[in-house]
């Protein structure tokens, strides 16, 4: 076999990012957001009250940010003009691909 096309094999396979389902961003979603932010997005929680969480399944508050904004908060984690923590870094507990499939899913709260 040509030695070019093994490279391109080769190279095509690691460039290849790996695919989430829905089904694992919603389980990311549950486990990590659903105490805030409330099963449907809507915030209707104890936590989400408190913290004032945005209705997720509001379409108006889904153009509020873009998709760039959302994996910095989840990644970074948000915090209050005081600083104090409204929602806790992700990036120790999700990777980049899965934070990036979970702002996918949050995409699909809104009504």
């Amino acid at each position: 076999m040509n030695k070019g096309i093994l490279l391109a094999i080769a190279s095509s396979t690691l460039v290849a990012a790996p695919v989430l389902s829905g089904a694992e961003a919603g389980e990311n979603y549950a486990k990590y957001c659903a105490s805030c932010h409330g099963k449907d997005g809507a915030g209707h929680t104890k936590a989400g009250r408190l913290l004032k969480v945005r209705d997720l399944t509001d379409a108006a508050v889904q153009k509020s940010f873009t998709d760039a904004v959302a994996i910095k908060d989840l990644t970074e984690g948000l915090q209050d003009k005081d600083g104090n923590v409204q929602m806790k870094p992700m990036k120790d507990k999700l990777s980049d691909d899965e934070i990036k499939a979970v702002v996918a899913y949050v995409r699909t709260l809104a009504k």
